[in-house]
Protein backbone atom coordinates (compact mmCIF):
# COMPACT_ATOMS: atom_id res chain seq x y z
CA UNK A 1 0.00 0.00 0.00
CA UNK A 2 1.25 3.10 -0.76
CA UNK A 3 1.68 5.86 1.57
CA UNK A 4 0.20 9.72 1.38
CA UNK A 5 1.38 10.96 4.49
CA UNK A 6 4.83 12.45 3.09
CA UNK A 7 5.39 14.68 0.17
CA UNK A 8 8.84 15.41 -1.46
CA UNK A 9 9.84 18.03 0.85
CA UNK A 10 9.42 15.27 3.83
CA UNK A 11 11.20 12.76 1.63
CA UNK A 12 14.31 15.50 1.39
CA UNK A 13 14.11 16.36 5.19
CA UNK A 14 14.48 12.39 5.72
CA UNK A 15 17.41 12.22 3.47
CA UNK A 16 18.94 15.04 5.73
CA UNK A 17 18.22 13.11 9.18
CA UNK A 18 19.17 10.22 7.60
CA UNK A 19 22.80 11.62 6.11
CA UNK A 20 23.30 13.94 9.96
CA UNK A 21 22.32 10.74 12.14
CA UNK A 22 24.96 8.61 10.24
CA UNK A 23 27.64 11.24 10.41
CA UNK A 24 27.07 12.53 13.65
CA UNK A 25 25.18 10.64 15.89
CA UNK A 26 26.21 6.85 15.13
CA UNK A 27 29.73 7.26 16.02
CA UNK A 28 29.41 8.43 19.18
CA UNK A 29 26.01 6.86 20.21
CA UNK A 30 27.57 4.25 22.81
CA UNK A 31 29.83 6.91 24.00
CA UNK A 32 26.33 8.53 25.01
CA UNK A 33 24.79 5.60 25.90
CA UNK A 34 27.52 4.74 28.58
CA UNK A 35 27.36 8.42 30.05
CA UNK A 36 23.36 8.15 30.36
CA UNK A 37 22.80 11.25 28.23
CA UNK A 38 23.44 13.42 25.34
CA UNK A 39 26.21 16.22 25.21
CA UNK A 40 24.59 19.68 25.46
CA UNK A 41 26.57 21.16 22.46
CA UNK A 42 25.02 18.30 20.24
CA UNK A 43 21.65 20.19 20.88
CA UNK A 44 23.22 23.40 19.23
CA UNK A 45 23.53 20.88 16.37
CA UNK A 46 19.91 20.58 16.20
CA UNK A 47 19.32 23.90 16.18
CA UNK A 48 21.80 24.77 13.32
CA UNK A 49 19.95 21.99 11.05
CA UNK A 50 16.45 23.82 11.63
CA UNK A 51 14.68 20.90 13.59
CA UNK A 52 13.84 23.05 16.22
CA UNK A 53 12.48 25.95 14.82
CA UNK A 54 10.53 23.83 11.97
CA UNK A 55 7.25 24.75 13.98
CA UNK A 56 8.37 28.22 15.30
CA UNK A 57 7.16 31.22 13.25
CA UNK A 58 9.24 32.85 11.08
CA UNK A 59 9.28 36.22 12.94
CA UNK A 60 11.40 34.51 15.64
CA UNK A 61 13.49 32.55 13.64
CA UNK A 62 11.66 29.74 12.63
CA UNK A 63 10.09 27.91 9.20
CA UNK A 64 6.37 29.07 10.91
CA UNK A 65 5.41 25.68 9.48
CA UNK A 66 2.86 24.14 11.32
CA UNK A 67 2.79 20.34 10.98
CA UNK A 68 3.72 17.69 12.75
CA UNK A 69 5.22 15.36 9.87
CA UNK A 70 8.62 16.33 10.24
CA UNK A 71 8.61 15.05 13.84
CA UNK A 72 7.55 11.99 12.30
CA UNK A 73 10.12 11.56 10.00
CA UNK A 74 12.40 12.58 13.11
CA UNK A 75 10.70 9.17 14.59
CA UNK A 76 10.89 6.93 11.82
CA UNK A 77 14.83 7.52 11.62
CA UNK A 78 15.70 7.42 14.68
CA UNK A 79 14.00 4.80 14.79
CA UNK A 80 15.91 2.69 11.96
CA UNK A 81 19.36 3.99 12.82
CA UNK A 82 18.87 2.15 16.77
CA UNK A 83 19.54 6.05 18.21
CA UNK A 84 17.98 8.47 20.26
CA UNK A 85 18.30 12.65 19.83
CA UNK A 86 18.26 12.81 23.96
CA UNK A 87 15.95 14.55 25.39
CA UNK A 88 15.49 16.97 22.63
CA UNK A 89 11.85 15.28 21.83
CA UNK A 90 10.21 17.17 25.19
CA UNK A 91 11.94 20.19 24.07
CA UNK A 92 9.40 20.62 20.94
CA UNK A 93 6.39 17.95 21.32
CA UNK A 94 5.87 19.03 24.84
CA UNK A 95 6.86 22.74 25.53
CA UNK A 96 6.55 24.26 22.29
CA UNK A 97 2.66 24.17 22.10
CA UNK A 98 2.59 25.74 25.43
CA UNK A 99 4.71 28.95 24.63
CA UNK A 100 2.93 28.92 20.92
CA UNK A 101 -0.45 28.54 22.92
CA UNK A 102 0.05 30.47 26.07
CA UNK A 103 3.06 33.11 25.65
CA UNK A 104 2.38 36.74 24.80
CA UNK A 105 4.02 38.62 22.04
CA UNK A 106 6.50 39.88 24.51
CA UNK A 107 7.49 36.11 25.82
CA UNK A 108 7.82 34.98 22.81
CA UNK A 109 10.04 37.30 21.75
CA UNK A 110 12.05 36.52 25.00
CA UNK A 111 11.39 32.74 24.67
CA UNK A 112 11.49 31.69 20.87
CA UNK A 113 14.73 33.18 19.36
CA UNK A 114 16.57 30.68 21.74
CA UNK A 115 14.09 27.98 21.59
CA UNK A 116 14.57 27.70 17.59
CA UNK A 117 18.83 27.53 17.98
CA UNK A 118 18.95 25.63 20.93
CA UNK A 119 20.82 28.15 23.33
CA UNK A 120 17.64 27.23 25.65
CA UNK A 121 16.45 24.20 25.85
CA UNK A 122 12.83 23.55 27.34
CA UNK A 123 11.76 21.11 29.16
CA UNK A 124 8.36 20.54 31.42
CA UNK A 125 7.25 19.66 35.16
CA UNK A 126 4.32 17.99 36.18
CA UNK A 127 4.73 15.01 37.92
CA UNK A 128 6.14 15.29 41.34
CA UNK A 129 7.05 11.93 44.06
CA UNK A 130 4.09 10.38 45.15
CA UNK A 131 1.43 11.85 42.99
CA UNK A 132 2.22 10.34 39.80
CA UNK A 133 -0.88 10.80 37.16
CA UNK A 134 -2.66 12.20 39.79
CA UNK A 135 -1.50 16.00 38.64
CA UNK A 136 -4.11 17.47 40.83
CA UNK A 137 -2.42 16.27 43.81
CA UNK A 138 0.50 18.04 43.14
CA UNK A 139 1.82 19.98 46.18
CA UNK A 140 4.50 22.20 44.54
CA UNK A 141 3.32 26.05 45.25
CA UNK A 142 3.79 29.25 43.78
CA UNK A 143 2.86 31.99 46.22
CA UNK A 144 2.66 35.92 44.71
CA UNK A 145 4.80 38.35 46.43
CA UNK A 146 3.60 41.37 48.80
CA UNK A 147 4.79 43.09 46.28
CA UNK A 148 3.22 41.28 43.22
CA UNK A 149 6.71 41.66 41.76
CA UNK A 150 7.83 37.72 41.52
CA UNK A 151 6.13 34.44 42.57
CA UNK A 152 8.03 32.32 45.40
CA UNK A 153 8.26 28.87 43.80
CA UNK A 154 8.81 25.25 46.44
CA UNK A 155 8.45 22.23 45.91
CA UNK A 156 10.11 18.92 43.88
CA UNK A 157 9.45 17.26 40.93
CA UNK A 158 10.58 13.76 39.36
CA UNK A 159 10.49 11.92 36.29
CA UNK A 160 11.64 15.03 34.60
CA UNK A 161 12.93 14.30 30.55
CA UNK A 162 15.69 17.01 29.40
CA UNK A 163 16.01 17.72 33.16
CA UNK A 164 19.78 17.64 33.54
CA UNK A 165 20.25 20.01 30.11
CA UNK A 166 17.42 22.53 30.54
CA UNK A 167 17.91 26.09 30.55
CA UNK A 168 13.63 26.75 30.65
CA UNK A 169 11.45 24.89 32.65
CA UNK A 170 7.86 24.62 32.22
CA UNK A 171 6.61 24.35 36.14
CA UNK A 172 3.41 23.44 37.21
CA UNK A 173 2.62 24.50 40.78
CA UNK A 174 -0.49 25.54 43.00
CA UNK A 175 -0.98 29.25 43.04
CA UNK A 176 -4.50 28.69 45.24
CA UNK A 177 -6.47 25.62 47.00
CA UNK A 178 -8.62 23.84 44.86
CA UNK A 179 -11.99 24.17 45.66
CA UNK A 180 -14.25 21.35 47.00
CA UNK A 181 -15.97 21.52 43.48
CA UNK A 182 -12.72 21.50 41.65
CA UNK A 183 -9.81 19.77 43.04
CA UNK A 184 -7.82 20.52 39.50
CA UNK A 185 -8.51 24.04 40.68
CA UNK A 186 -5.52 26.58 41.39
CA UNK A 187 -2.64 25.46 39.14
CA UNK A 188 -0.30 27.69 37.20
CA UNK A 189 2.38 27.38 34.98
CA UNK A 190 5.54 29.07 35.04
CA UNK A 191 8.64 29.36 32.86
CA UNK A 192 11.45 29.00 35.10
CA UNK A 193 14.92 29.88 34.59
CA UNK A 194 16.89 26.87 35.79
CA UNK A 195 19.75 29.19 36.52
CA UNK A 196 17.78 30.77 39.62
CA UNK A 197 19.36 30.68 43.23
CA UNK A 198 17.15 27.96 44.63
CA UNK A 199 16.24 25.97 41.75
CA UNK A 200 18.70 22.68 42.12
CA UNK A 201 18.99 19.67 39.51
CA UNK A 202 18.91 16.33 41.75
CA UNK A 203 19.68 12.85 41.11
CA UNK A 204 20.18 12.00 37.55
CA UNK A 205 17.71 8.79 37.63
CA UNK A 206 18.91 5.63 35.88
CA UNK A 207 16.18 4.17 33.73
CA UNK A 208 15.55 1.12 32.43
CA UNK A 209 15.32 2.64 28.62
CA UNK A 210 15.74 5.76 26.81
CA UNK A 211 19.61 5.67 28.50
CA UNK A 212 20.60 8.89 26.37
CA UNK A 213 18.00 11.20 27.65
CA UNK A 214 18.72 12.83 30.59
CA UNK A 215 16.20 12.54 33.34
CA UNK A 216 16.51 14.11 36.62
CA UNK A 217 14.82 15.47 39.98
CA UNK A 218 14.15 18.81 40.28
CA UNK A 219 13.53 20.81 43.97
CA UNK A 220 12.91 24.58 44.21
CA UNK A 221 13.50 26.58 47.29
CA UNK A 222 12.39 29.98 47.61
CA UNK A 223 13.05 30.37 43.73
CA UNK A 224 11.80 33.35 42.86
CA UNK A 225 10.07 33.54 39.35
CA UNK A 226 9.07 37.06 37.62
CA UNK A 227 5.55 37.31 37.16
CA UNK A 228 6.45 38.14 33.48
CA UNK A 229 7.15 34.40 33.42
CA UNK A 230 3.82 33.35 34.18
CA UNK A 231 2.22 31.45 31.29
CA UNK A 232 -1.54 32.37 30.54
CA UNK A 233 -3.89 32.77 33.09
CA UNK A 234 -3.56 31.87 37.26
CA UNK A 235 -5.14 29.04 38.26
CA UNK A 236 -6.23 27.66 35.03
CA UNK A 237 -2.92 25.43 34.54
CA UNK A 238 -5.36 22.49 34.48
CA UNK A 239 -6.73 23.04 31.45
CA UNK A 240 -4.13 23.52 29.51
CA UNK A 241 -2.32 20.80 30.29
CA UNK A 242 -5.11 19.02 28.94
CA UNK A 243 -5.11 20.94 25.69
CA UNK A 244 -1.71 19.42 24.46
CA UNK A 245 -2.29 15.88 25.73
CA UNK A 246 -3.24 14.47 22.46
CA UNK A 247 -0.51 15.63 20.45
CA UNK A 248 1.43 14.20 23.48
CA UNK A 249 0.19 10.91 22.72
CA UNK A 250 0.26 11.33 19.09
CA UNK A 251 3.83 11.43 19.71
CA UNK A 252 4.19 8.48 21.69
CA UNK A 253 2.17 6.53 19.09
CA UNK A 254 3.78 7.41 16.30
CA UNK A 255 7.34 6.35 18.10
CA UNK A 256 6.30 3.50 19.06
CA UNK A 257 4.94 2.59 15.27
CA UNK A 258 8.42 3.42 13.92
CA UNK A 259 9.67 1.61 16.51
CA UNK A 260 8.21 -1.83 15.41
CA UNK A 261 8.88 -0.76 12.15
CA UNK A 262 12.46 -0.71 12.79
CA UNK A 263 12.37 -4.20 15.24
CA UNK A 264 11.32 -5.52 11.98
CA UNK A 265 14.18 -3.93 9.87
CA UNK A 266 16.83 -5.79 12.69
CA UNK A 267 15.52 -8.92 12.82
CA UNK A 268 14.94 -9.47 9.14
CA UNK A 269 18.70 -8.56 8.49
CA UNK A 270 19.52 -10.72 11.60
CA UNK A 271 18.16 -13.69 10.56
CA UNK A 272 19.30 -13.24 7.32
CA UNK A 273 22.94 -13.16 8.42
CA UNK A 274 22.89 -15.77 11.04
CA UNK A 275 23.22 -19.40 10.53
CA UNK A 276 22.65 -22.42 12.83
CA UNK A 277 22.58 -26.19 11.33
CA UNK A 278 24.37 -24.88 8.69
CA UNK A 279 21.04 -22.20 7.44
CA UNK A 280 20.89 -18.77 7.91
CA UNK A 281 17.94 -18.60 10.42
CA UNK A 282 15.76 -16.91 7.90
CA UNK A 283 15.50 -19.64 5.90
CA UNK A 284 13.53 -21.83 8.94
CA UNK A 285 9.27 -21.41 8.54
CA UNK A 286 9.00 -20.27 12.08
CA UNK A 287 11.48 -17.63 11.35
CA UNK A 288 9.50 -16.78 8.46
CA UNK A 289 6.00 -16.75 9.92
CA UNK A 290 7.22 -14.83 12.86
CA UNK A 291 8.43 -12.01 10.39
CA UNK A 292 5.61 -11.86 8.81
CA UNK A 293 3.38 -11.63 11.66
CA UNK A 294 5.37 -9.03 12.65
CA UNK A 295 5.13 -6.99 9.25
CA UNK A 296 1.28 -7.40 9.30
CA UNK A 297 0.70 -5.61 12.68
CA UNK A 298 3.50 -2.89 11.31
CA UNK A 299 1.25 -2.38 8.40
CA UNK A 300 -1.73 -1.88 10.26
CA UNK A 301 0.24 0.65 12.89
CA UNK A 302 1.50 2.36 9.94
CA UNK A 303 -2.41 3.21 9.14
CA UNK A 304 -3.18 4.30 12.15
CA UNK A 305 -0.32 6.42 12.80
CA UNK A 306 -0.77 8.05 9.73
CA UNK A 307 -4.24 8.73 10.08
CA UNK A 308 -3.85 10.30 13.27
CA UNK A 309 -1.46 12.68 11.72
CA UNK A 310 -2.98 13.87 9.32
CA UNK A 311 -6.28 14.55 11.82
CA UNK A 312 -3.78 16.14 14.35
CA UNK A 313 -2.59 17.82 11.37
CA UNK A 314 -6.01 19.20 10.26
CA UNK A 315 -6.74 20.23 14.28
CA UNK A 316 -9.18 16.98 14.25
CA UNK A 317 -7.38 14.40 16.25
CA UNK A 318 -9.96 14.42 18.95
CA UNK A 319 -9.12 12.92 23.00
CA UNK A 320 -10.32 9.71 22.11
CA UNK A 321 -8.90 9.40 19.09
CA UNK A 322 -5.33 10.24 20.08
CA UNK A 323 -5.92 7.40 23.00
CA UNK A 324 -6.54 4.89 20.45
CA UNK A 325 -3.86 5.48 18.53
CA UNK A 326 -1.62 5.51 21.60
CA UNK A 327 -3.19 2.21 22.69
CA UNK A 328 -2.57 0.47 19.83
CA UNK A 329 0.40 1.28 18.78
CA UNK A 330 2.20 1.17 22.02
CA UNK A 331 0.54 -2.51 22.17
CA UNK A 332 1.57 -3.61 18.61
CA UNK A 333 5.20 -2.48 19.45
CA UNK A 334 5.11 -4.18 22.54
CA UNK A 335 4.37 -7.73 20.93
CA UNK A 336 6.56 -6.84 17.93
CA UNK A 337 9.30 -6.20 19.58
CA UNK A 338 9.64 -8.91 21.92
CA UNK A 339 8.77 -11.33 19.05
CA UNK A 340 11.65 -9.88 17.02
CA UNK A 341 13.94 -9.90 20.05
CA UNK A 342 13.04 -13.33 20.35
CA UNK A 343 14.35 -13.94 17.11
CA UNK A 344 18.04 -13.16 17.87
CA UNK A 345 18.25 -15.48 20.63
CA UNK A 346 20.85 -14.92 23.40
CA UNK A 347 22.35 -11.83 21.16
CA UNK A 348 19.00 -10.18 21.59
CA UNK A 349 19.43 -9.54 25.06
CA UNK A 350 23.08 -7.98 24.54
CA UNK A 351 22.79 -3.83 24.23
CA UNK A 352 25.84 -3.83 21.58
CA UNK A 353 22.71 -5.18 19.42
CA UNK A 354 20.31 -2.55 18.94
CA UNK A 355 16.89 -4.73 19.32
CA UNK A 356 18.02 -4.91 22.77
CA UNK A 357 17.91 -0.99 23.57
CA UNK A 358 14.87 -0.86 21.66
CA UNK A 359 13.14 -3.43 23.97
CA UNK A 360 14.02 -0.93 26.85
CA UNK A 361 13.44 1.88 24.84
CA UNK A 362 9.70 0.94 23.72
CA UNK A 363 8.78 -0.36 27.52
CA UNK A 364 7.65 3.13 28.80
CA UNK A 365 5.54 3.65 25.75
CA UNK A 366 2.54 2.06 28.03
CA UNK A 367 3.27 4.09 30.79
CA UNK A 368 4.29 7.96 29.94
CA UNK A 369 1.80 9.93 28.78
CA UNK A 370 -0.80 8.19 30.39
CA UNK A 371 -1.12 4.41 31.20
CA UNK A 372 -2.96 1.84 28.69
CA UNK A 373 -5.45 1.63 31.15
CA UNK A 374 -6.24 5.43 31.38
CA UNK A 375 -6.43 5.13 27.40
CA UNK A 376 -8.59 2.44 27.66
CA UNK A 377 -11.11 4.36 30.22
CA UNK A 378 -10.59 7.34 28.05
CA UNK A 379 -11.67 5.22 24.62
CA UNK A 380 -14.87 3.46 26.77
CA UNK A 381 -15.75 7.01 28.37
CA UNK A 382 -16.31 8.14 24.33
CA UNK A 383 -18.23 5.65 23.56
CA UNK A 384 -20.56 6.39 26.13
CA UNK A 385 -19.92 2.91 28.21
Amino acid sequence: MRRTVFNEDHEAFRETIRDFIEAEVVPVYDEWFAAGQAPRDFYYKLGELGIFGINVPEEFGGAGLDSHKFEAVLYEETARAGVQFGGSGVHVLLALPYIKMLATDEQKKRYLPKFATGEEMWAIAMTEPGTGSDLAGMKTTAKLSEGGTHYVLNGAKTFITGGVHADKVIVCARTAAPTAEDRRFGISLFAVDTKSEGYSVGRKLDKLGLRTSDTAELAFVDVKVPVEDLLGEENKGFSYLGHNLASERWGIAFGAYAQAKAAVRFAKQYVQERTVFGKPVAHFQNTKFELAACQAEVDAAEAVADRATEALDAGELTPAEAASAKLFCTEVAHRVIDRCLQLHGGYGYMNEYPIARLYADNRVNRIYGGTSEIMKSIIAKDMGL
